[in-house]
């Protein structure tokens, strides 16, 4: 398996030699390396498409085209491409991704979806146990006897009101033990951590217009909409307002 990092693009090939012959661009958009369209010329049922209908290498490929904070900190502890060998990751979960690409099922999209999240999960999971000495951030500290469960305290419940003190009380441990492990191991200060985590959170949580700025504020462990402004902008600079508008507002109509 091979978790490969965006936006640049990449070349999926037999031979390191060989020349591109589909380009996949933006939107699933296929054609030849003269621009012409093969997507229905090519294609082989339900999302499956290729040279043959039953070749002897099948290749599943998933894509996140998302720009979302949260998943670019998550990549952004791999190399550019992490590759996974065979046994790394349990092969019934490729069998079931795979089966379920290609039926029409009510809900399909949303169980492909998600298990393409639980896959990348379990790859992320297999390259650090593979690069121990190459893991970095979050990712280094899933072994680590009190910097994970710490982690785990706030992915789980960003909302709490965290302090040092209430995480070395929770974990039994000193506070000052915590914070010089805690920075050792993911290379920041733990309540840094904490606040650039909800402010991803956060950032995330803008995209449903449902939520007001203060119920955001109130998911993410900020006392109310003021206090979630001030920490939001510091970190991205703009308000949350600006954010959500910026990232999630509708395109505008065009006249045609």
């Amino acid at each position: 398996m091979a978790v490969v990092r965006g936006p640049d693009p990449y070349l999926l090939a037999d031979d390191p030699g060989r020349a591109a012959t589909i380009i996949i661009h933006p939107g699933q958009e296929c054609t030849t390396s003269s621009g012409e369209t093969v997507h229905l010329s090519m294609s082989h049922g339900v999302r499956t498409w290729g040279n043959a209908s039953a070749g002897e290498t099948v290749v599943l490929v998933g894509t996140y085209t998302t720009e979302a904070e949260i998943g670019s900190a998550v990549t952004a502890v791999l190399p550019r491409v992490a590759i996974i060998p065979a046994g790394g990751v349990d092969a019934a979960l490729a069998r079931f991704l795979g089966g379920e690409i290609t039926t029409n099922a009510p809900a399909q999209g949303s169980v492909v979806d998600r298990m393409l999240d639980v896959l990348l999960v379990h790859a992320v999971r297999a390259w650090a146990a593979e690069h121990p000495g190459r893991a970095t951030g979050w990712l280094a500290a899933g072994t680590d006897s009190l910097v994970a469960p710490m982690l785990e305290l706030m992915h789980d419940s960003p909302a709490e009101a965290w302090t040092l003190e209430t995480f070395a009380a929770r974990l039994h441990v000193s506070r000052a033990t915590l914070a010089s492990r805690f920075r050792d191991v993911v290379g920041e200060p733990p309540m840094t951590y904490l606040t650039n985590w909800r402010m991803l959170l956060a950032s995330e949580l803008l995209a449903d217009p449902n939520l007001t700025t203060a119920q955001v504020a109130g998911q993410v462990g900020y006392g109310g909409p003021f206090a979630l402004s001030a920490a939001f902008k510091r970190r991205f600079g703009l308000s949350p307002t600006a954010y959500r508008h910026l990232k999630y507002a509708p395109p505008t109509p065009q006249a045609v």
